[in-house]
């Protein structure tokens, strides 16, 4: 896994960056994990890993720092808001206003609260004027264009009236369909629609029971040789943590909130990290070893480290390089979540071990989900025989939840094998490559218009930084009146000043498409004045750049 720096023009290099001779960096020096790069056509900074030495390709990621200006007018927003939203609360409890929200009854006022009306303060007066942004129905299939069923409200967004009018061919930036596969024709559908004649619809029972049909274990098997791992298991709910007390879980801070729940339903104790730092992990395992539990300071039975592939608000990638190496230094265990990543990225669509080039085996538990980039339903747990057949006997998954539907089983494989090209055709690659020049051409797009946009330069997940809570409901709303759906996060999905549009791409996205969507964003851009792009970026890391080497400990 480890590799000495590479050279470029007879002088060493770490990712793609020349070294000068005394180890410093050329193009503009080295400050905090970013370098300045000459070939950019704008000189921005680009975060570079701290061990070039464990990577076999350039790691690019982009964090630009929040204009002051832009940060002092969001803060003054939410101030507006909150004070706004007292006075309303003022003149509800006065029945100036009409109340809409659900209150406890008069009769029950001595009883324990149901509803915590401190805690729906930010519900009733900051969401919901900004209501109609989500949960927008769709009426056709989540391709690269939608079909949108029309709304109305006539109360502020408390209730909503659909018209019988549909929104045709919106184009769609919002849904996980990474490789197009969420379609209603071609071979999929051929395939799922044989395996319903055949099956039914659903297996009325679990898999331990009446459910185990053969179509899932060819599907476990599948996703065994894709992953490269000994055994595989489909899953109806990703979200189960086997743990137990004694046990240490450390988690990114950033992690999913079904895995932050997974890892609380374990017992175990949890520790966080900072987001991809792997300064900061590694603290917490020194700690762990020498510490050891609380109290007692016995050690641990297993220290269990819990990362994301692609971290589907930041849109960046975990240094999976420097986490294993950090694994096998301190002899702990290692979960990847590769619900965003397997089928996006990677040179087969193997996800992100494949993209870095590692091995496999070096990840102990490997999660993903047949939703995103396979247009199914369910997931699956990859790792050790032992691993899988504990999981098959103790999951919840497995013992009280009813087994995957055969035609969604079937769609899984189907897609499967067509992007490992067992299909007979080149259409599964064909597909991975489309996503990952649709990837490059629209982030180096926007970054041209001057948005800010964070994350990895391959990732498929494009966060457009709108920071300003008006702006939010702006956003949307002026891009759904060009026929662009987006998808808009605030707070509390993200922290209070970062408010964002999350773009997600697909193979399925022409050059076309993605033109004209380019060219409504440029016009909303300039309308709701969101370009704050200066080219300055925030340092991910807390502390100077240095070459700290992880080598393995021997027993």
């Amino acid at each position: 896994m480890k590799q000495g720096p590479g050279k470029l023009g007879g002088k060493p290099r770490v990712n793609g960056c020349s070294l000068t001779q005394n180890g410093g960096l050329k193009n503009g020096g080295l400050k905090n994990g970013y370098v300045r790069g000459a070939a950019d056509a704008h000189s921005q900074n680009h975060h570079i890993a701290h061990n070039g030495a464990l990577y076999k390709r350039p790691f690019n990621e982009a964090f630009e720092e929040t204009p002051m200006l832009v940060a002092v007018l969001t803060y003054v927003g939410y101030g507006v808001l909150t004070l706004f939203g007292y006075l309303r609360d003022f003149l509800r409890y006065w029945k100036i206003e009409t109340c809409h929200n659900t209150t406890d009854r008069e009769e029950q006022l001595d009883f324990v609260p149901l509803y915590q009306d401190f805690e729906n303060f930010y519900t009733r007066n900051l969401y919901m004027r900004i209501r109609d942004s989500w949960n927008r129905p769709i009426c056709s299939v989540p391709g690269a264009r939608v079909d949108m069923m029309e709304r109305v409200s006539h109360d502020y967004n408390w209730t909503f009236k659909y018209t019988g009018k549909v929104i045709k061919d919106v184009i769609n930036l919002g849904s996980y369909n990474y490789l197009g596969y969420a379609q209603n024709n071609g071979p999929l559908r051929e395939s799922a629609a044989k395996v319903l004649a055949q099956y039914g619809a659903g297996s009325c029972s679990t898999r331990q029971e009446m459910g185990n049909l053969d179509k899932h274990e060819e599907l476990e098997r599948l996703v065994a040789r894709f992953l490269g791992v000994d055994h595989g298991t489909d899953m109806c709910n990703c979200m189960d943590e086997q743990s137990e007390n004694g046990c240490l879980i450390l988690s990114d801070e950033l992690n999913h909130a079904s895995l932050v729940l997974g890892a609380r339903l374990s017992g175990a104790t949890i520790r966080v990290f900072k987001h991809n730092n792997m300064q900061s992990l590694e603290k917490l395992l020194k700690d762990a070893i020498v510490y050891g539990q609380p109290r007692t300071h016995r050690p641990w039975k297993k220290i269990l480290i819990v990362v994301e592939a692609i971290y589907s608000m930041e849109g960046s990638i975990v240094r999976l390089p420097e986490v294993i190496a950090l694994k096998k230094k301190y002899k702990s265990y290692l979960y990847l979540d590769e619900a965003h990543s397997i089928g996006a990225v990677g040179p087969s669509g193997r996800g992100v071990v494949e993209y870095f080039g590692l091995n496999p085996q070096d990840v102990d538990i490997m999660m993903g989900t047949f939703t995103k980039s396979f247009g199914g339903a369910g997931g699956y747990i990859g790792g050790k025989k032992e691993l899988i057949d504990y999981l098959r006997v103790h999951s919840h998954s497995a013992v009280y939840a009813t087994s995957l539907s055969p035609p969604v089983v079937e769609q899984s494989i189907t897609a499967m094998k067509s992007v490992m090209g067992e299909d007979g055709t080149t259409i599964g690659k064909q597909r991975i490559q489309q996503l990952s020049e649709n990837t490059k051409y629209f982030r180096r797009r926007l970054k041209k218009m001057g948005f800010i946009i964070y994350g990895n330069e391959d990732s498929p997940i494009i966060p457009l930084m709108l920071y300003m809570p008006a702006k939010i409901g702006a956003f949307g709303r002026e891009m759904l009146k060009r026929h662009v759906a987006v998808v808009v996060v605030g707070f509390p999905a993200t922290p209070i000043i970062e408010s964002r549009a999350r773009i997600c791409l697909s193979a399925a996205h022409t050059r076309e498409i993605l033109d004209i969507a380019l060219k409504e964003l440029d016009e909303v851009g300039d309308l709701l004045q969101i370009k704050y792009s200066r080219h300055r970026l925030v340092p991910l890391l807390d502390r100077p750049f240095d070459e700290t080497t992880y080598e393995e400990t021997e027993d």
